[in-house]
């Protein structure tokens, strides 16, 4: 029995890393479906894209009160990036006078309302928000806000007159698709005509530009009082860090991989410490510490105990470089737009997105304590300006450029 439940571990496991945890719990419902230990027969398409099909999703009668706001997620896991960043701006929010309810879309992972909350304020930030799960009983809100395409289709189907729609959109995900219904349904959602709210100028140039979405760009932040230098433990040695996440295509662990063995036969004295997902299932030839997925307190020491980083980002940028910077630890990573409108040249070594061009740059950084230690000055500098209240007031900027622009109420909100 116990083998067994190992197996189905392993098997849930392998699941979650080759398609993410939404599609992983339809599979996983799906076999339950049809019995313990069923193949997936007749899969239901319709159940599965049921969201997408939702007609009409009402609020309260209530009138709507001024500066409430009403945030869609898809259910998490602790320790999401997305979601913290989301948690974080309901917590700055919050603390700026306005109000937030957080609806959780389908598929849910939380049995309740109740334990999401829990959650929430355990493991990101003690939010004043209630939390409900689907759509009954939602409260009347002045903004309505999607935070990922599956969300963006019940906010569509919302059907309160005066309610102001945006789109917090933190990456351009039909990227995160191969070409096919996933990647069309969800560019499909730029055409909504939502305002948008962005992680980063790179986004809302291109929403604007491809799609002709009204956008206005927030910035990212570090969380100061967890990202900073640490004594190093062990001077003798260089270390280097690397995000991998395998069952996340554009941070391009295999990329990395072919990287970090060029560079280990390069500078066979370096260590490589590996964090981000559970990667024992992979073949690594060479010497390396995978600590998986940790706490961000725990990995705001590896970052400080590693002389440089490797962190790419095909699609928009990973908030990683800023804390590593933070740390105090030198930041490689790959040129293009997604990328450099916020990192350049002086606090980062970019370089094209070849193995050839990466291992270069790392081994140059590991190789030349100059050049190393003045990125690191001068990227922790930079690091330093970079505030979560200011994104937080950005944001609040956003929602008074869209509450003008979207303001089509004939009588005045409460």
């Amino acid at each position: 029995m116990l083998g067994l439940f190992w197996l189905r571990l392993r098997q849930v496991r392998e699941l979650l890393r080759r398609h993410g945890i939404s599609r992983t719990l339809f599979m996983v419902k799906t076999r339950l479906k049809h019995g313990p230990g069923a193949p997936i027969k007749n899969r239901n398409v319709f159940a599965h894209y049921d969201f997408i099909r939702t007609e009409a999703v009402h609020l309260s009668a209530e009138p709507a009160r001024s500066n409430t706001l009403l945030w869609f997620i898809p259910d998490f896991n602790i320790g999401s990036g997305g979601h913290q960043t989301i948690f974080r701006m309901v917590w700055h929010l919050e603390r700026m006078g306005w109000e937030s309810s957080i609806v959780i879309v389908d598929p849910t992972v939380h049995a309740s309302a109740e334990l999401a909350r829990n959650d929430i304020c355990q493991h990101f930030f003690p939010l004043n928000a209630k939390v409900f799960l689907g759509f009954q009983a939602l409260p009347n809100s002045e903004f309505v806000v999607a935070t990922g395409w599956q969300t963006a289709y019940p906010v569509r189907a919302i059907s309160a007159l005066r309610v102001k729609k945006l789109y917090f959109v933190q990456d351009f995900e039909p990227s995160f698709y191969p070409t096919g219904t996933e990647s069309v349904l969800a560019e499909n959602t730029y055409h909504f005509g939502f305002f948008g709210i962005t992680a980063g100028a790179w986004l809302a140039c291109k929403l604007k530009a491809e799609y002709g979405m009204a956008t206005h760009a927030i910035h990212f932040g570090v969380d100061h009082e967890l990202y900073y230098p640490r004594p190093k433990r062990d001077t003798s040695v260089k270390r280097v860090f690397f995000y991998a996440r395998p069952p996340t295509p554009r941070r391009a662990f295999e990329l990395g991989l072919l990287v970090l063995e060029a560079v280990s036969r390069r500078l066979p004295e370096t260590q490589f410490i590996l964090a981000g997902w559970d990667v024992d299932d992979y073949h690594i030839p060479f010497p390396h510490l995978a600590t998986g997925v940790i706490s961000p307190k725990e990995l705001a020491d590896v970052f400080s105990q590693c002389d440089a980083a490797l962190v790419l980002s095909l699609t928009n940028l990973s908030l990683m470089p800023l804390e590593l910077m933070a740390a105090g630890c030198a930041v490689v990573s790959n040129r293009g737009e997604c990328v450099e409108w916020l990192l350049n040249d002086e606090v980062a070594l970019l370089t094209d997105p070849t193995p050839e061009a990466l291992t270069e740059a790392l081994s140059r950084l590991l190789e030349n304590d100059v050049l190393r230690q003045t990125l690191c000055h001068r990227a922790r500098a930079f690091a330093q300006e970079q505030h979560w209240s200011a994104c937080a007031q950005a944001f609040e900027q956003g929602l008074i450029e869209a509450r003008e622009l979207l303001s089509v109420t004939t009588e005045p909100i409460q």
